[in-house]
C-alpha cells in the first residue's frame, strides 16, 4: 500500500459537518505534525479539527486521562536514572537545552505518528503496518529492526541493572552476574506464558516503583549533602561527554512506538495528538526536575546513575540503609514488571518468522479512492454511538505497554492459537522464548560493568530510530505536498540532528562496550581536582 495522492472526506450524515475537504484539488488542508487540528492548525485542538464549527469539546476527558496515564507509565522508566549523569556530563545550561530539545523532538514524533495513524486506512493496526503503508516493505523492515533493538536490548539492560540492584540490596551474597541469572530464572515462568498481559494495575505499580525510587534517591541526596554545602563543582565539558547524553535522553523519552496501539483503544482517535503531546510535555517537566535537583546538590560528582550515587561511600552521604534498600526494591519492582512485557513484541515477531505462527488475518477491502479517512461523524455520534457502531474503547484501555505493539490478531484469536496449537508447537515456542532469555542473559553478564554505556548505546540507535526518526520521516513522506515549509525544515532538522548524534554516540559507546573500557576515576565527569574526593570534604580541599 502507498499513501494516497489525494484525501477526500465523504459526505457526512445529516447534522454532521457538511463541508467536504479535498487535497490536491480544491482547497488544500495540511496536517502539520506541530499541530493537532485540520483547521486551523493548533497544537491543542481537542478534536483534531474534526468537530462541527461552533461546537466545543472538553480539553481532557476521562478516556483521555486513562490513555495518557497508560502512555506515561511507558515513558517513565529506567531512563530517569541517567538524567543526573547527563547534567554531570554537560553542566546545567547545556543539559537543560538538550533535555528540552529532546522533549520537543519526542512531542513532534509522537504527534507525527498519531497524525499518520489518523490518515492511514483503518485496517492498519500496528507500527509495522504504518511503516509498510508509508514506505513499502522497507518501511516495515526498518520498523521491525528498530523494535528488535528496543525490545531485545532494553530487557538486557534490565538484567544488568537488576543484578546491580539485587547486589546492592544483599551485598556480598552473590556477584552481580549471579543475581542477573537469578532474576532471569525468576522471570522465566512469566516470559514463557504468552497470554499474560500487563494490566492497568501492574502498569501503575511499575510506574510508581520508578517514581518512588527516584523520590527516595533524591531525598537521600538532599539530606546527605544538606543545604550548607560549598558551591557544587562543574564538569570539564567535552563534546564526547555532552553528546553521550543523547542516548540516555532518547531512552528516557521512548514511547512513540506505542502510539498506534494506544490510538486503537481510543473511541475518538482524533484526540490522540493532544493526549500524547500533553503527556510528553508533563514527562519532560518531571525529567527536568530530577536533573536540576540532583545537579544542585552534587554537580558533576555523580558516580554512575542516580541509584548508584546513594549507595556506597563515594559521596559520603551516610545514607540510611533502609532508604537505600527501599529505593533499590522499588526500581527492581519496575524492571521486573517491565522486562516481561517489553519482550512481548519481539517474541511475537520471532514466533511468526521462525515458527510460522500468528498468520496475518485477511484484511477487508478498502475504498481506494479514500483510503485515509472514514466518514466523519459528528462529535455527538462518536461519543454516544447513536448509529449503533460499537465503541472500541468503552472500558479501561487494555494496552498499557509495548505488549501489543505488533499484535495484529485479536486477543481471542491469540488465546485460541496458543491454547490449541498442540504440544509440539507449544514446546517450540517455549524453547524459543527460553533461548531468547539465555542470549540476553549472556549479553547482560558480558556488559555487567557497563550499564550506563549500554543504556546510552541502546538509546542512541534503537530508540532514536524507532521513536524519533521514523515517525517524523513517515509524517513528512505522507504529507510532504501539504506540509508548510517551516515544518519541513523543523522535521528535517530533527531527523538530521538525531541521526548524526545517534551515529556518533553509537560508535563511542560501542567502542567502550566492546573494548571493555572503564574509567578509573570516582567522578569521571569532573575536572581532575574534583575527580576523586567529594566536594563537601572541606578538610581535604582546605589542605589542597
Amino acid at each position: 500500500m502507498v499513501p494516497p495522492a489525494s484525501v477526500r472526506v465523504s459526505s457526512p450524515p445529516a447534522g454532521a459537518w457538511a463541508e467536504s475537504l479535498t487535497m490536491g484539488a480544491g482547497r488544500s488542508v495540511h496536517f502539520p505534525f506541530l499541530s493537532v487540528a485540520l483547521k486551523p492548525p493548533s497544537l491543542f485542538a481537542a478534536d483534531g479539527g474534526l468537530t462541527t464549527p461552533g461546537t466545543t469539546m472538553p480539553f481532557f476527558t476521562l478516556e483521555d486521562f486513562k490513555i495518557s496515564f497508560s502512555f506515561f507509565c511507558t515513558v517513565y522508566g529506567i531512563g530517569t536514572l541517567g538524567l543526573p549523569a547527563n547534567f554531570a556530563r554537560s553542566g546545567a545550561p547545556i543539559a537543560t537545552v538538550a533535555l528540552l530539545f529532546m522533549g520537543f523532538a519526542n512531542v513532534c514524533s509522537c504527534v507525527a505518528i498519531s497524525r499518520v495513524c489518523l490518515a492511514a486506512p483503518k485496517n492498519l493496526k500496528t507500527y509495522g503496518d504504518i511503516g509498510e503503508w508509508c514506505c513499502g516493505k522497507i518501511g516495515r523492515y526498518l520498523v521491525l529492526l528498530a523494535q528488535f533493538g528496543v525490545c531485545l536490548l532494553v530487557p538486557c539492560a534490565y538484567l544488568v541493572l537488576g543484578g546491580i540492584l539485587l547486589d546492592g540490596i544483599s551485598p556480598g551474597a552473590f556477584g552481580t552476574q549471579y543475581w542477573s541469572i537469578i532474576m532471569a530464572a525468576m522471570l522465566l515462568p512469566v516470559i514463557v506464558t504468552p497470554t499474560l498481559k500487563e494490566g492497568a494495575y501492574a502498569a501503575f505499580a511499575g510506574c510508581m516503583g520508578t517514581v518512588l525510587a527516584d523520590a527516595i534517591a533524591i531525598s537521600v541526596l538532599a539530606v546527605g549533602v544538606g543545604n550548607d554545602h560549598p558551591p557544587v563543582p562543574h564538569p570539564d565539558i567535552k563534546f564526547s561527554e555532552a553528546a553521550s547524553s543523547f542516548g540516555n535522553l532518547a531512552l528516557a523519552y521512548s514511547a512513540a512506538v506505542l502510539v498506534p496501539a494506544l490510538q486503537r483503544e481510543h473511541s475518538q482517535p482524533e484526540r490522540m495528538p493532544r493526549v500524547v503531546a500533553c503527556t510528553m510535555i508533563f514527562a519532560a517537566c518531571c525529567f527536568l526536575i530530577i536533573g536540576e535537583t540532583s545537579y544542585s546538590y552534587v554537580g558533576c560528582q555523580i558516580p554512575g546513575n542516580l541509584l548508584f550515587a546513594i549507595n556506597g561511600t563515594a559521596l559520603n552521604l551516610n545514607a540510611n540503609r533502609g532508604a537505600v534498600v527501599l529505593a533499590y526494591m522499588f526500581m527492581q519492582l519496575h524492571i521486573t514488571i517491565a522486562m516481561s512485557v517489553i519482550l512481548n513484541p519481539v517474541l511475537y515477531i520471532l514466533e511468526r518468522g521462525v515458527l510460522g505462527m500468528h498468520k496475518r488475518p485477511l484484511l477487508p477491502a478498502i475504498d481506494e479512492e479514500s483510503p485515509a479517512f472514514e466518514v466523519i461523524s459528528t462529535p455527538q455520534t462518536r461519543l454516544g454511538e447513536k448509529e449503533g457502531t460499537p465503541n472500541v474503547a468503552t472500558g479501561r484501555p487494555s494496552v498499557t505497554s509495548m505488549a501489543d505493539a505488533e499484535h495484529d490478531l485479536t486477543p481471542e484469536a491469540l488465546l485460541h492459537e496458543y491454547h490449541n496449537s498442540g504440544p509440539v508447537v507449544i514446546a517450540k515456542y517455549v524453547t524459543l522464548r527460553i533461548c531468547v532469555v539465555v542470549i540476553l542473559l549472556i549479553l547482560a553478564i558480558i556488559f555487567k560493568d557497563h550499564f550506563m554505556d549500554f543504556s546510552d548505546f541502546v538509546g542512541a540507535w534503537a530508540v532514536s530510530l524507532a521513536c524519533i526518526i521514523l515517525p517524523i520521516f513517515f509524517y513528512l513522506k505522507v504529507f510532504w505536498n501539504r506540509t508548510p515549509w517551516y515544518e519541513k525544515i523543523i522535521g528535517a532538522f530533527i531527523i538530521v540532528v538525531c541521526a548524526c548524534l545517534g551515529a556518533y554516540v553509537t560508535y563511542t559507546t560501542g567502542h567502550d562496550l566492546f573494548l571493555d573500557i572503564v574509567s578509573d576515576k570516582t567522578f569521571q565527569y569532573c575536572p581532575d581536582e574534583y575527580s576523586e574526593v567529594v566536594y563537601t570534604n572541606t578538610t581535604y580541599y582546605g589542605n589542597n
